[in-house]
């Protein structure tokens, strides 16, 4: 069981206030949908869940250890933040076989298939990412975020330059990870996605959380 605590968390740059006073649990197996409009926090608390920004006050923890002390980032963690990027003169697998080495976890068979299962074919694979258009870039970069199979998985805008295909394919892998039983954070402008693919959704307007729907 992975939890994530969140506890009074505001953060504050130049002066103005970004996020005031977030608290909240999250827990395994449940779709956390992240909804408001731009400007509001939902990409803060993102990067902050994910720990590449540290809160100004109040804390993050994860299975009980707070983010920014006792560690740095999450120990099994697949995101998708704002637009994917990759390096432009290797291919999509190669990029991908790249980020696998870091851990090992996965293998040749285990990339292919990810591949195709975000809707790039063999060709596609072996194709330089310099030669992608935006959806296949969008399709790689959540192939990156679920390939090996974390404890959680934060998706920024995954549907974003996708058609009603790719938009289709990410609802199912989204459902499919939620079944797995990871912890899954999602933002999406089309409240009609975010409404069918969430377990509870988070309102935030002004940096603050103001309704819980469930």
């Amino acid at each position: 069981m992975t939890t994530i605590e969140i506890k009074e968390v505001t953060k504050m740059i130049h002066g103005n206030v970004v996020l005031d006073g977030i608290s909240g649990i999250m827990q395994s197996g449940v779709i956390y949908g992240i909804q408001g409009i731009n400007g509001s926090g939902k990409t803060m608390l993102m990067r902050i869940l994910l720990g590449f920004i540290h809160p100004t006050n109040g804390v993050v923890k994860i299975n009980g250890k707070q983010l920014g002390k006792e560690l740095e980032f999450a120990d099994s963690l697949g995101f998708l933040l704002e637009n994917p990027t990759f390096l432009e003169r290797y291919s999509g697998y190669e990029n991908l076989k790249m980020l696998a080495s870091i851990r090992n976890l996965i293998g040749e068979e285990e990339i292919y298939s990810i591949l195709r299962k975000v809707g790039l074919d063999e060709e596609a694979g072996k194709k330089k990412y310099r030669k992608y258009s935006l959806g296949m870039k969008q399709r790689l970069g959540i192939a990156a975020a679920i390939m090996e199979k974390p404890d959680i998985v934060i998706l920024d805008e995954p549907t974003n330059a996708l058609d009603s295909d790719g938009v289709d394919m990410v609802k199912k892998l989204i459902l499919e990870e939620k079944k797995r039983g990871a912890l899954v954070v999602i933002s999406c402008h089309d409240m009609t996605i975010l409404e069918y693919l969430s377990d509870e959704i988070w309102k935030l307007e002004n940096g603050r959380l103001v309704e819980r729907l469930e």
